[in-house]
């Protein structure tokens, strides 16, 4: 199951309460004060890791607890520290505050930790408080509150480049082509239900490309499944519109094209200034259709200055070029050349 939006409170360990205790011994008359402090409560950490794409554990863990630290004990025994509460989250989750939602944090790189609730210090033993005046104190201290927190959990998957395109439009082909990603296809709309990562090789490079679900028009009002995986799109450096030009779609390819832009620039308009490329899909098909609408849409694509090629993902056809594409923006973005 895919999960990228999880809310879930967590609480620190509290600390442990401070002893009291006097020395008692055979010939110790005035033994004194030895009550140890309680230990510190366990902190809560979450540390982000690549490989998981999901935060499906905190779907059924709503309430996650460290553990607490023990009391002290006589002797000026110091009670143990409670365990730290390590949680690994997936590389690209957001946590931020509930309700009002503000970030607190934005994870994105390997072996990032954050403390999201910090232990409570630990009490002081009778110990502490001997002074000159006061030999025998029966004084202590309980253990701090450990920190309760209640967070958003968000997740905004990692990838170089995006496929955007209407339901049907052959993304996920494409992906199961041209990685070793393997989604769910088949004749219908709104077979990808989750986001798809795909590792792209050539040569020596590799990149992460995502097959994102189907984007139809009011997707940033919520429409289809809308908000869910915009917030994906904004973590892709590059974006692939991948449009039907087969002559089948009940749409032309230009038109098509246009309300993709739209359905982006309503839900982030930052999202149109990010490097991209048009790629026409199912020119195997063209002979059993006209080719108006794809001469069109490179008629369109050619006045607006944006680069396109046509491919056949299920026949294998243009990929070579596409991922030569996809390739020299990488170089671009991460070399500068």
């Amino acid at each position: 199951m895919f999960v990228d939006r999880a809310i879930v409170t967590f609480k620190a360990g509290n600390g442990g309460s401070g002893c009291l205790s006097f020395r008692r011994e055979k010939f110790i008359p005035k033994g004194g004060p030895d009550g140890g402090d309680g230990g510190k409560g366990g902190d809560i950490v979450l540390v982000s890791k690549s490989g998981n794409n999901s935060l499906i554990d905190f779907k059924f863990r709503q309430h996650i607890k460290a553990e607490n630290g023990v009391p002290g004990k006589g002797a000026n025994k110091t009670g143990k520290n409670g365990e730290d509460e390590i949680l690994y989250v997936p590389s690209g989750t957001i946590i931020k505050t509930f309700p009002d939602e503000r970030v607190m944090v934005d994870l994105t790189e390997e072996g990032q930790r954050f403390v999201i609730a910090r232990g409570g210090k630990g009490g002081r033993g009778n110990a502490r408080f001997k002074t000159s005046t006061n030999q025998a104190p029966r004084m202590t201290e309980p253990g701090e509150l450990g920190e309760t927190i209640k967070v958003v959990l968000e997740l905004k998957l990692i990838a170089f480049a995006g496929l955007v395109g209407l339901p049907n439009a052959g993304k996920s082909t494409l992906i199961s082509r041209i990685s070793g990603a393997r989604p769910k296809i088949a004749d219908y709309p709104f077979t990808t239900l989750t986001p798809n990562l795909g590792v792209v090789y050539r040569n020596y490079e590799s990149l992460v490309i995502a097959d994102i679900p189907g984007i139809i028009e009011g997707a940033h009002m919520g429409e289809g499944m809308g908000l869910d995986f915009l917030r994906h799109i904004e973590r892709n450096r590059v974006l692939v519109y991948l449009l039907d030009i087969s002559g089948f779609a009940e749409h032309s390819p230009v038109s098509t094209l246009k309300t993709l832009m739209s359905e982006l620039s309503s839900y982030n308009r930052k999202l149109l200034k990010k490097d991209f490329f048009v790629v026409g899909n199912k020119i195997d098909l063209l002979e059993e259709s006209s080719r108006d609408g794809a001469d069109e849409l490179a008629s369109f694509c050619l006045s607006k200055g944006y680069y396109y090629l046509e491919i056949s993902a299920i026949k294998g056809l243009g990929l070579e070029e596409f991922k030569s594409k996809l390739f020299e923006f990488y170089r671009n973005q991460t070399h500068g050349t």
